[in-house]
């Protein structure tokens, strides 16, 4: 089936030494794209690159640039046109939380978690679409949150639900603006899953709980549909998706790979 072919196609994803991003870019490969990552640490990005060339045999490469920085963004966006041809998928991959309680939220931090997860998507949008505008082609592709439809029972995500929520309304206007142009702009949203990041954060929280890791996690996906927490992997053929002719005609949409989350939430 071609529905899911991505060959010839040239895709970049920002925030994509992270776990899912790694994740992605692993799958579009699979499916017969070029893949570039981009994010802030070329340590990182080195290293993710060795390990999906050994998972995959395949060539990665990548740019080192901070989504919120617009001239940075401006000039990979440039550049990455330049070196591949053209870019035909954005996956907006970037994103920061930052847990205080709502009546204690420093509103710096409250600033920097929407410039890093809401605007950095506009700049990168708005920057490689100028391109994909000019060929009359491109797909793009946010991560977002179930925490952008449903608030969490704890505090300390006030500002996490707030951008989500902020991302979901931008793909909308986005999908608005650009179909005119041959352009898809639609979104997913996980529940929170495991990553070498978040496993960190379950190994401590299990310890506090007096519980094993599995005991915690069984504990806290108990409530859940599936009765599991989420991989990355459970992602990725939603990323697929969205990147690849299939979803040719749906754009605007938010899709949430959550295990039944927001079915019951």
């Amino acid at each position: 089936m071609n529905l899911f072919d991505l060959t010839g196609k040239n895709a970049i994803i920002v925030g994509g030494a992270g776990g899912l991003g790694k994740s992605m870019a692993k799958a579009f490969a699979q499916a017969g794209a070029r893949v570039i990552l981009a994010s802030r640490k070329e340590s990182n990005l080195k290293r993710a690159c060795e390990q999906l060339h050994a998972d995959t045999g395949m060539a990665f490469s990548y740019y080192v640039m901070d989504a919120g920085d617009e001239e940075q963004t401006s000039a990979v966006a440039e550049q990455a046109n330049r070196d591949f041809g053209h870019i035909d998928i954005l996956v907006n991959s970037q994103g920061v939380n930052e847990k205080y309680p709502a009546l204690e939220f420093p509103m710096e931090t409250f600033d920097f978690i929407m410039h890093d997860d809401v605007a950095s998507i506009l700049i990168t949008s708005k920057h490689f679409g100028a391109y994909m505008k000019e060929r009359g082609y491109g797909k793009i592709v946010n991560v977002s949150s179930v925490r952008g439809k449903i608030a969490t029972k704890g505090p300390g995500n006030a500002a996490y639900c707030a951008a989500k929520g902020a991302v979901d309304m931008l793909t909308k206007q986005l999908a608005s603006e650009l179909g005119p142009w041959g352009i898809t702009v639609n979104a997913f949203s996980p529940n929170i899953m495991k990553t070498p990041m978040t496993t960190q954060i379950f190994e401590m929280r299990a310890r506090e709980a007096g519980t094993t890791v599995e005991e915690y996690l069984a504990i806290q996906s108990a409530g859940l549909p599936m009765r599991r927490m989420s991989d990355p992997e459970d992602c990725v053929g939603t990323a697929v998706f969205l990147a690849s002719p299939a979803s040719d005609f749906l754009t605007g949409n938010i899709l949430y790979p959550d295990g039944g989350l927001t079915a019951i939430g």
